[in-house]
């Protein structure tokens, strides 16, 4: 049971890592990956289509990953 909630962990973790690195940033640039963007564009930028699904999908793992966290904890002991 240990083994398997461990490579569950590990798997959620990379698809997680995966789903947060293939989402398109808001802003440009190391400017808007660090302060938030030199553009004044301002606003909501609503996701739709495949980034609200690169969205959903990431928050699922991140989601799968806490959980499996969690009771790989509880099995520990």
């Amino acid at each position: 049971m240990k083994a398997a909630l461990a490579v569950a962990q590990v798997g959620f973790g990379l698809l997680a890592i995966l789903g947060i690195l293939l989402q398109t940033p808001k802003a440009t640039g190391l400017g808007g990956t660090i302060g938030g963007g030199g553009d004044m564009g301002g606003g909501y930028r609503r996701r739709r289509g495949l980034e609200a699904g690169l969205l959903r999908f990431s928050a699922a793992m991140i989601v799968l990953f806490v959980v499996t966290s969690v009771l790989s904890t509880y099995v520990s002991k």
